[in-house]
């Protein structure tokens, strides 16, 4: 048997829930007796693989749960974190620095970073399968049989295993911890004594396990705030914000909301690594967090006012330098700007939107210059409720634009990568419903929703991502003649799903533009 990368993708797509399954686990009924089992189980399967909770702590985990804003809070504490070790300082405090998120865009391996770089094919596979062995060998002495998945944990849980083994074998002596779903029953909760936790921004999300209130949510959420942990969140509605404090009065421990820094502002000198002026908060947030671990290493004098305090060279450098792949990014071919964010709640799509919105004077030279312009819309969300996601987004651009026609084109796609070879095996999803996606249900209906709402946009329904990039592109060409210098004749904007979006680069990244003769 091969141990190389694509073994373990392999493999590790042979731990996903089916479709079948994850509409059980969703049903309200089962949400109940799902959450218990979690933590205790996770727990057995790290006493499988050699380690125990408090194994943990040698990492100075800081664990980081909310709605919106978790990867890119997490991705300014990395980024701030790293500016600490050997490479990017004489005095060195820290090691190496290990981010953990979800979900990956192209390659597993993303989720699984060390000093802001994601591991290398050798490492995961090193790791993954010494996870995989562990877990065989500890089947058959527990007399059970090794072959079946059964004695495996399901996708996340695997590489949360995955990405703790990895660190505690690289020594990594920071490690930021995305929470996957929650906070109270998520497995990455296994983590006893984190160095500080952060709570992002809450709204609406997961609701068959979360529950449908803002207040359940941030009860959840909340379940990462630990005794003897300093917990810090971002602003919250009224209620939300109760709930963490009576949370955080249980567990007799700090929790501090952090409504911004003075050095963190829209006309301020940092211009921060990640775009969106909504990042600002995220930033404060990241540095408020950061703070802590470092006070707490006690290996560097933080000042405890740091938050009224001009920022640490060392932080402006890491918040500048922040990087996360689909989130208020562009992309620039000869013919096409893309804009690209993964927004996927109610939330995050309106910011994208007013994001998208603020880019479209920016690219153009002139009010006459953007007039001219197609715009094309690639969106799909194939779990959440996809046609209020497409709603809103219509409506924040409206507000946004005083247009109720943002978008020329409007492209619905599923989230299949290629049209011959299908999915990357990375981006394999078996826990969508597969006949819905060959029917193209979803999209079929976004199709019907648009057309009600932007009757003057063309609306196309394409079953692959490639599909949907490749009449973009088209579209491109035949536009460039009406657009004065260098301009690219069309603006797309890509929105809606991490997963359309990963899959998106992957097309774009595979398969260049070339202008045809």
């Amino acid at each position: 048997m091969s141990r190389d990368y694509a073994a373990a993708i392999s493999a590790l797509n042979s731990l996903q829930s089916n479709f079948a399954i994850v509409k059980e686990f969703n049903k309200p009924e089962n949400r109940h007796a799902l959450n218990l089992r979690s933590l205790p189980e996770t727990v057995e399967l790290l006493r499988r693989i050699g380690y125990k909770p408090s194994d943990l702590n040698r990492l100075n985990p800081i664990h980081v749960a909310g709605t919106k804003g978790k990867g890119s809070t997490s991705s300014f504490i990395s980024s701030i974190l790293y500016q600490y070790t050997p490479s990017q300082c004489s005095s060195p405090i820290l090691n190496k620095v290990g981010l953990y998120t979800s979900p990956h865009l192209r390659f597993a391996r993303e989720r699984i970073r060390i000093n802001n770089e994601p591991i290398s094919e050798e490492q995961f596979a090193r790791y993954f399968f010494e996870v995989w062995d562990r877990l065989e060998d500890a089947a058959r002495a527990a007399g059970e049989d090794p072959s079946n998945l059964q004695t495996k944990p399901q996708y996340f849980r695997y590489l949360t295993l995955m990405a703790f083994h990895t660190y505690l074998s690289e020594g990594v002596d920071a490690a930021i911890i995305e929470c996957g779903i929650g906070g109270e029953y998520d497995c990455t909760n296994v983590l006893e004594q984190p160095a500080a936790t952060a709570i992002t921004s809450l709204g609406i999300d997961h609701v068959a396990l979360l529950g449908n209130t803002i207040e359940e949510i941030a009860w959840h959420k909340g379940g990462i705030i630990k005794t003897g942990t300093k917990a810090f969140s971002a602003p919250q509605p009224p209620s939300a914000e109760k709930v963490l404090r009576d949370r955080a009065v249980d567990k007799n421990t700090e929790l501090e909301f952090v409504p911004g820094h003075p050095d963190l502002k829209q006309d301020g000198d940092i211009k921060l690594g990640l775009a969106g002026d909504f990042q600002y908060g995220n930033a404060a947030l990241a540095v408020a967090t950061a703070g802590e671990l470092l006070r707490k290493v006690r290996k560097q004098d933080i000042a405890a006012d740091l938050m009224q305090q001009p920022l640490p060279a060392e932080f402006r450098k890491g918040l500048e330098e922040a990087q996360l792949e689909g989130r208020c990014q562009t992309r620039h071919e000869k013919h096409v700007s893309w804009y690209i964010d993964g927004g996927h709640t109610q939330e995050s799509i309106k910011l994208a939107g007013q994001w998208f919105a603020s880019q479209i004077q920016a690219d153009s030279s002139s009010q006459a210059s953007a007039a001219k312009k197609l715009r094309v819309l690639i969106f799909n969300q194939q779990t959440r409720d996809s046609n209020a996601l497409a709603q809103a987004l219509h409506e924040t651009l409206q507000t946004a634009l005083g247009s109720g026609s943002p978008f020329t084109h409007a492209i619905f796609c599923t989230n299949v990568t290629y049209k011959e070879a299908g999915y990357r095996p990375d981006l394999v999803s078996m826990n969508q419903d597969g006949a819905a996606i060959e029917k193209l249900q979803v999209q079929k209906g976004l199709a019907e929703k648009w057309n009600s709402i932007d009757p003057s946009a063309e609306v196309k329904v394409f079953a692959t991502i490639e599909e949907a990039v490749d009449f973009t592109r088209e579209l491109a060409s035949r536009e460039e003649s009406r657009i004065e210098g260098d301009e690219a004749p069309i603006m797309a904007f890509v929105t809606g799903s991490l997963h359309l979006v990963g899959g998106f680069l992957d097309v774009i990244e595979t398969k260049p533009y070339s202008k045809k003769p």
